[in-house]
Formats: C-alpha cells, structure tokens, sequence
C-alpha cells in the first residue's frame, strides 16, 4: 500500500509539472509540439474573447515591417520573406492556446484570425481577428506597431483578444 501511495504522489507531481497542466488544455495548431516540448523560438499564443466555438482558428506570422504585414503569403514567399501559417480548429470548450514556430529570435508581425464560416477567406460580417498589443482594430488594417512581438530563443507567451464587427466602428473586442 506504501508503494501504490507512493507512486502516485509521484504520478501527481510530473503530471502537475508539465506544460500542459500547467496551462490547463492542449496547445493547438501544426506547431503545438514545439511549446509542448519547450523547442524555440516559438510563440505561445493565448486567445481570449472568442465569440462561440465554431470554424477555425488560424494564427500568421509575418515580417516586421510596414509593408510586408498583411501582405499576401505567396507574394512574401516568392521573395524569401518570412511568412509562417498555423490552423487549428476550435476546441469545443477550454482555453485556446496555438503555438508557431519562428525561424530565430527577433520580431515578428502576429495577426490572429477566428474563421468562423469556415471559407478561409475573412468575412467582416462574421469572422473575427486580434493583434498582440489588444488594442481596438476598428474600421482599417492594422498597423504593424500594434501587431509586433519580440520573440526570444525559447517559447514566447503573448495574448490576443479576438475582435468582431461591433456596428460601423468596426472590429473591437465584445463585452463579456
């Protein structure tokens, strides 16, 4: 009976000191083994304030640049620009964590998108998207300043609001 106790309390100890106890679920997208594993440069993103569970989550990684943000991933790829893509799809219940793997520390431009209709193509009407710095994208593309993050050699922990259409102002984060 001593061994069986003791056993489990060491069972209970690695299992409340992994990653993923520590974070509560799964971490989600292609990438997830690299922030299970602690293999960076990588960046951890939380993503709050979703509207429901429904579509897919899609989380992009682009230069840090004005004119490379948002641009399209064929034209950065052409160029040998960075350019890093991670689906996932929207767990039914929990907190959404996705993972993507980064070519090396630096900055880089994060753009979160909630593919709600499931086309891959963003619809103002019911998707929505979130920036790292949280702050209200409106009526306009965001820009790059609010959508920076610094990524080290290891993982890299950042949180995203997701923002819907909230009226004729735009995408802002909804109440909750």
């Amino acid at each position: 009976m001593v061994r069986f106790a003791v056993a489990a309390s060491l069972l209970a100890l690695l299992v409340s000191a992994s990653p993923l106890a520590a974070r509560g679920g799964p971490v989600l997208g292609s990438d997830a083994a690299a922030c299970d594993a602690n293999d960076g440069p990588a960046i951890l993103a939380t993503i709050t304030g979703l509207k429901d569970r429904k579509g897919r989550l899609k989380l992009e990684l682009y230069p840090a640049t004005a004119n490379d943000f948002l641009r399209d991933d064929r034209d950065l790829i052409k160029e040998g620009k960075i350019f890093r893509r991670v689906w996932a799809d929207t767990p039914a219940a929990g907190p959404v964590e996705i993972c993507i793997r980064v070519p090396r520390a630096g900055s880089y431009g994060l753009f979160f998108t909630h593919d709600r209709d499931g086309k891959n193509k963003f619809n103002l009407w019911s998707d929505g998207a979130g920036i790292t710095s949280n702050a209200r994208i409106g009526a306009s593309k965001p820009k790059i300043g609010a959508s920076t993050v610094e990524a080290g050699s290891g993982i890299t922990n950042v949180t995203i609001k997701a923002q819907y259409l909230r009226g004729l102002s735009g995408l802002s984060p909804l109440k909750q």
